[in-house]
């Protein structure tokens, strides 16, 4: 995860939803249903299991373009009006999860690991100790022969932190979820009242279909543009304290960013955008000139003016339905998406702790 103001992470998924169907689990058992667009995951598993034993967790997906449209560069950002000290806690729960992952067995599979580098600035920043300065490992400020290889720049921090190589994670989460029982299925909803009659709750987790599927005219796309290449030398990430130029290796390629595009729904890759991109990042590291089989990605970060993560309460004709949204992150949503999940499992605590007491009212 490498730390910074407005750092990439790009995509929460890129259509609107696909044709399909879903059943509704049999019996009297209570359902919860998490809808998502690319590679948001749904609430953490552990704590909803937590919530209601024995129940079965439903989780449907909106999906159009799937996960290997996703991007994720490992990336954190400042989430513009969430409180620095509520986003370090989201940023710590993630990076501790993610740090254990990357320690064990299953490393590789899930393609998380650890990488170090330097992120460099032409000028001294007025905040030389970022509030995640002590949460990555080693950060310190580079030495006067570190700043050397980058003659541009007079100052510049290195730390070691975690990337994550995005669709490997995907479905290395998506099996966990499926060895506890959750049910995946993929449908097109228009409208998160279409799900009352199917489920207790719905977790909206759409990404920059919110704009759409929940009327959100706050949220907005911040387009991105990549490219990964082949340099199997390239060991260290290195990123320019502006955020828009970075270099991050990951387990089998290594990616090259970036745009920030405020208000652009384009996916398709611009070439004078490739081109920009390459002459950037081989102003910091020369060597990239050899890279090879350069491949494009684009992504739409879901932005707004800040994390919607709340519980609602649709209703219509007396009935009501349950929503927790989590959504709107940005640039930063890997990088606090398991403190955020969290957060909105604790939500559906409190929505099936609101149907159980309106349960047993209406049984009185």
């Amino acid at each position: 995860m490498s730390p910074g103001r407005a750092a990439r992470r790009l995509g929460s998924g890129l259509g609107a939803g696909s044709g399909g169907s879903a059943r509704v689990p049999p019996g009297n058992a209570r359902r919860r249903a998490t809808l998502r667009r690319g590679w948001g995951p749904p609430p953490h598993q552990g704590q909803l299991k937590k919530l209601n034993r024995g129940c079965p967790w439903t989780a449907g997906r909106l999906t159009e373009q799937t996960e290997p449209h996703t991007i994720s560069t490992a990336a954190s950002a400042e989430l513009e009006g969430t409180p620095i000290h509520v986003q370090k806690q989201w940023f710590k729960e993630t990076f501790t999860y993610l740090f254990a992952i990357s320690q064990s067995a299953e490393a590789s599979e899930a393609g998380i690991h650890l990488v170090s580098g330097w992120q460099v600035f032409k000028n001294t920043p007025k905040e030389e100790l970022p509030f995640w300065s002590d949460v990555v490992l080693g950060f310190r400020p580079m030495s006067k022969a570190e700043l050397q290889k980058f003659p541009q720049h007079q100052f510049g921090q290195a730390f070691t932190t975690l990337k994550c190589d995005c669709p490997p994670y995907l479905l290395w989460l998506e099996k966990r979820l499926k060895a506890t029982g959750v049910q995946m299925y993929t449908r097109k909803v228009a409208d998160l009242w279409e799900l009352h009659s199917e489920y207790n709750v719905v977790v909206n987790c759409a990404g920059i279909g919110a704009h759409q599927l929940v009327g959100d005219k706050e949220l907005f796309p911040v387009r991105g543009q990549v490219l990964k290449v082949h340099a199997p030398w390239v060991k260290n990430f290195i990123r320019n304290g502006d955020g828009l130029t970075y270099i991050y290796p990951g387990i089998h390629r290594v990616t090259l960013g970036g745009t920030r595009e405020v208000e652009s729904w384009s996916l398709s890759p611009d070439p004078g955008t490739i081109k920009d991109i390459f002459d950037r990042c081989c102003s910091l590291e020369p060597s990239l000139r050899r890279a090879q089989d350069i491949k494009v990605k684009v992504g739409l970060r879901p932005s707004r003016w800040c994390v919607r993560l709340e519980r609602e309460v649709l209703s219509q004709g007396g009935v009501k339905l349950p929503v927790v949204h989590n959504y709107g992150h940005g640039a930063g949503g890997f990088s606090v998406h398991r403190g955020t999940a969290k957060e909105a499992a604790c939500l559906v605590g409190e929505c099936i702790a609101a149907l159980q007491v309106s349960s047993s009212k209406a049984k009185l």
